[in-house]
């Protein structure tokens, strides 16, 4: 993997050395690890003239979950009064005759422009944008080889909550024991906070579990994901608890499915991003749902569990192959309850056999 992270650095070098820049300083966490295997907690990136820096607030742990650092950058590890990586990163930069330096002025907070300002004052500061979350976008096979794992891990943890006594447990209950499970498969962690919603929340977006206890006749829509080597992926899936789903619930079960099976048959190298919300969201839309309707149907997943590609309706771009997006419509009715069906999938050509489907656990709506 070092050679990989050497060509990824190569290319970012080739993208900010265009605008002028000898040398660029990489604080956002995932962007770090992207570049460099590895991401202790604190810890900066310099891409300078001469060679490649990993400065740390302290000697790093050894955590898998933070990755491992390539071995061909200097690992560099401030003393306990150097206080701030990214300030001290600058302060190298400046040493090394560094005139102009490229940063991530999106991530760098005001405090540390001025910290950096202090320390070097001539040294001057330019934008480097969004230009590693552009070049993360398009995934290599390592790289959805761990999103493949990480959905395998989530698809056993959900897999096994079904055929568990649901009745009377609480959301936040349920929440905790889902990431455990995740856990207990291998995974470093949850992707992002479990949610499970039950009857009235059932179907909204981003529920936080609480302390109603699951009832017969509920609804039970639960979303979670496993992180694993850092790599996240995300499903959802709606249920009926304990009896045969109402003939509602039916048929707003069947109005997301369509809506969800038209934004995945809607993905492939080429397609606007907007196209592939268009295809989802019209369903809905002509079924009266359309004001109450999340902003965009799905969105990029890597290295954090919410990164570009946007698929909203004003979204600008089209797709292109070895993708990884989530497809996750859902409707929520007030008082009532609601469903949201959401997979993780990776865009393939179609001779490739088309949208590679990564969570597999089943969209039959089941009465558990």
């Amino acid at each position: 993997m070092s050679e990989v992270y050497g060509i990824r650095r190569a290319r970012l070098r080739d993208r900010f050395a265009a605008t002028g820049s000898a040398a660029a300083l990489i604080s956002r966490p995932a962007n770090v690890r992207y570049l460099a295997g590895g991401a202790p907690p604190g810890a900066v990136l310099l891409l300078g003239p001469e060679e490649d820096v990993l400065l740390c607030p302290r000697v790093p742990p050894g955590d898998a979950a933070d990755g491992r650092p390539d071995e061909n950058l200097r690992l560099g590890v401030l003393p306990t009064s150097a206080g701030d990586a990214a300030v001290a990163a600058a302060e190298l930069a400046r040493t090394d005759g560094v005139e102009s330096l490229a940063v991530e002025e999106h991530h760098l907070t005001v405090a540390r422009h001025r910290a950096i300002g202090s320390v070097a004052p001539r040294l001057r500061l330019a934008d480097l944008g969004l230009a590693v979350e552009q070049q993360r976008i398009v995934k290599d096979e390592d790289e959805i080889a761990c999103l493949r794992i990480a959905a395998e891990i989530t698809d056993q943890a959900l897999g096994e909550l079904l055929e568990s006594i649901l009745v009377g447990r609480t959301e936040r209950h349920l929440a905790l024991e889902l990431e455990r499970r995740l856990v207990d498969h291998g995974a470093d962690g949850p992707a992002f906070a479990t949610s499970v919603a039950t009857g009235p929340n059932s179907g909204r977006a981003g529920h936080r579990p609480g302390d109603r206890r699951v009832e017969e006749g509920d609804f039970l829509s639960v979303c979670l994901g496993a992180n694993y080597r850092g790599y996240r992926c995300e499903i959802g899936r709606t249920f009926v608890i304990g009896t045969s789903p109402a003939d509602w619930q039916i048929e707003l079960y069947d109005l997301v499915f369509a809506a969800q099976r038209a934004g995945r048959e809607a993905l492939a190298p080429g397609a606007a991003y907007r196209d592939v919300d268009h295809a989802a969201r019209q369903i809905l839309d002509a079924a009266g749902h359309g004001e109450d309707l999340a902003p965009r149907t799905g969105h990029g997943v890597g290295l954090e569990i919410d990164e570009d590609p946007q698929l909203g309706p004003a979204a600008m771009g089209k797709l292109d192959a070895c993708v990884p997006v989530t497809v996750e419509p859902g409707v929520h009715l007030p008082g009532r309850g609601g469903v949201r069906i959401d997979d993780t999938l990776v865009v393939r050509q179609e001779a490739d056999g088309g949208p590679e489907l990564l969570t597999i656990t089943t969209k039959e709506l089941l009465a558990l």
